[in-house]
Parts: structure tokens; sequence; C-alpha cells
């Protein structure tokens, strides 16, 4: 270990250097001017134009503060869903929530569990606040409260839940969320992602709002970055007790959210129509690629959410690299989840109806398939 008051320069703290930095998707092929993006489960069709006035609007006032407290939205968030307001807080998206949680529950000597295959901001956040981020194993890319468990120990202060998960798609039912909770103990954080809920319609899925109303140590995030298409107004939100809402508020940067992203995000929020069309055209769609998919001899598995995860052959020639630089090769990017443990796949944004019919003919092509 270096000593870090002897040094030459100002050295990180212990583990810093060992997290991996977070990759987004790419979003430029070589040789390719304009390529049709499918890498970032962005709303393809844009945002609610209630939204965009809304931010437009805002930018007489780009030299105020915004309000702190984003009392505006956190109005309207708790009169949508039927919330208690003082439960609520704001973040910089929902990456920043994870953050504060971890900062403000986890310490050096701690643990915290996700599963295998979990959205890469939770290890850099349990990493940061030097804490060890163990992974719980996701049989057919599902994650198993039992395998959860077996990782937790008297050391444990945090489980993360994708439900539904990202990049796997998959959920757990309720009945699945609650056996998971009721076996924690009580002062272990059960954190429920729910950045995708909106677009998980199976009757067993279930929001997490009613279990944390009742829970002293349940925090549900959302985002507006999917459904409602804000991805760069970076708007996050969390519900808890409100206990553990005012000790992560005392670390929350006062101005995280911006006086334009605030009040887009309202005017989304009340934009039923745009939400009814953005969901309806997922559906549609996500069912209309696995089965074209499905029907060219690639697995895809269950999504509750607005992408696919596709799983390609091993077989040289065929696998998910192979297919990820020929789509390159034709305009199109998807996601390589390698770094998420998925090696043989890719995942698929749902996008315009062009964009979905382009994909599918273009895999058809790669498999050598008849159409």
């Amino acid at each position: 270990m270096i000593d870090r008051t002897a040094a030459d320069r100002p050295i990180p703290k212990q583990g810093i250097l060992d997290i991996a930095a977070y990759v987004g998707g790419k979003s430029k092929v070589e040789g390719v001017a304009h390529p049709v993006k499918l890498s970032s489960n962005e709303n393809v069709l844009g945002c609610s134009p209630k939204a965009r006035e809304a931010y437009v609007a805002a930018a007489d006032r780009m030299h105020i503060y915004p309000d702190s407290r984003a009392e505006g939205l956190r109005a309207a968030i708790a009169g949508k869903y039927g919330l208690e307001p003082e439960r609520l807080i704001f973040g910089d998206g929902s990456d920043e929530l994870f953050t504060l949680l971890c900062q403000t529950y986890l310490e050096p000597g701690d643990n915290a569990v996700m599963g295998e295959h979990g959205f890469a901001a939770y290890p850099i956040a349990i990493r940061a606040a030097q804490a060890e981020a163990r992974m719980a194993r996701e049989p057919n890319h599902r994650m198993d409260v039992d395998a959860v468990l077996e990782l937790v120990d008297e050391r444990t202060r945090m489980v993360f839940v994708a439900n539904p998960g990202n990049p796997t798609g998959t959920w757990i039912s309720g009945e699945e969320v609650r056996r998971l909770h009721a076996a924690l103990p009580a002062s272990v954080v059960l954190v429920l992602d729910e950045a995708y809920s909106e677009f998980a319609r199976s009757p067993d899925f279930e929001c997490g709002h009613e279990l944390a109303r009742t829970a002293r140590n349940i925090v549900v995030t959302h985002t507006f970055s999917k459904l409602h298409g804000l991805a760069a107004l970076r708007v996050g939100w969390g519900y808890g007790p409100v206990e553990m809402i005012e000790a992560m508020d005392r670390i929350r940067p006062p101005f995280n959210t911006s006086i334009p992203a605030q009040e887009a995000a309202v005017a989304a929020l009340a934009d039923d129509e745009f939400q009814t069309r953005s969901i309806a055209h997922v559906e549609q769609w996500r069912d209309w690629l696995t089965q074209q998919l499905g029907g060219i001899g690639l697995e895809v598995g269950p999504s509750a959410t607005n992408f696919i995860l596709i799983t390609f052959p091993t077989t040289p020639g065929k696998t998910a690299k192979d297919a990820d630089a020929f789509l390159s090769s034709k305009g199109y990017i998807l996601r390589v989840v390698a770094g998420y443990g998925l090696p043989d796949c890719l995942r698929l944004t749902i996008g315009l109806e062009e964009h979905n019919r382009a994909v599918a003919d273009l895999l058809a092509q790669f498999m050598g398939a008849d159409r």
C-alpha cells in the first residue's frame, strides 16, 4: 500500500484505481456517416412535445439556481403515483441515487450484493464507497433470490435488484421480491431499480412502491430517461423511508437537477398520450422482433423492457462479435454486453419500424436464413 502522506503527488484513496470506469455503447462507426444507434435504450419516439415546450420556456431563467427540493416535480410525482412527497429524493439520473445510497450506507469492510449481469453503475458506486461488490449467479439471465441470499452475511449492508434487469430484460415476480425482502436482515438496504418498470406488463410483475411504503429498508428508484425520453436531462427519483431519504439528502448536491430538467419532467409526467404511444410501440415491435429473430435460429430472452437480449451461436463466423461487426458495417449499432458477462449476446433497443425490419433482415442475412 502506498503511503499517501509521503507521495510526490496526490494519490487516490484505496480501491479507486481498481474500479473499471463505465463504458457506454458505441455511437459511431468508422466509414458510416449516420449510423442507426440502437445501443442505449433511448426512446426512439423522442420525448413528449409538452416536455420540449417546457424545456424551451425555461431558457430565460438560466441565470437562476434551481429549486434544490424540486418541489414542483415532487408534487407532480406524488400526485401521479399516490406517494408521500416527503419520501421522495431526486438525482442527476438514477445513477446518482445509487452513489448517494452507497456513500450513505456503505463503509470499508461492508459488502453489497447484486446480480452477476447487473447494471455497471452498481459496482462503481459500491467500490467507490470502499465496499465489496458481490455477484450472485443469474441462471437463465434472471436474478435468483436464493443465489442472492447465499451471499448475504453479517457485513452485507445493501442488495441491488434491477427489476426489470439491464442488460438482460428479465424480471422477478412481486412474490419473489417480497420473499427476498422478508429474508434480509432489517439492517440491509434493498434497492429496487425500476428504470424500465413502465414497460413491464407481465401479470406477476409488481412495482415496489407498496412494499416500500411499509418497510424501513427499501428504496425504489426510477428515471425519466427511458419511457419519457429525457435521457439528456438526467432526472432520476427515489422513494423510501423518510429516515433514509433525509440521511441521503444530507450529502446530496444541493442543485443536482436543473430548472429545465425539472420542468420538462413535470410536463412529461402529465403527457399520458405520449407515454401510452411509447409503451404500445415497444410492445408491438418487441414481440415482432422476438418472433422474427427466433425464426432464424437466434435465441431471444423474455423482456419487460424497451430492448431485447439476443444470444448468438458460438460457431466461428456466427458469434455475437461477428454479428456486431457485420451490423456495424451496415450502419446499425447494437450494444456489446461482453463486459456484463454476456459474451455471446447483443442487446437491441427497440427502434422505429424501419430500423426493426432492417435489423431483422440483416440478421437473417448474417445467419444465412431464408426469409
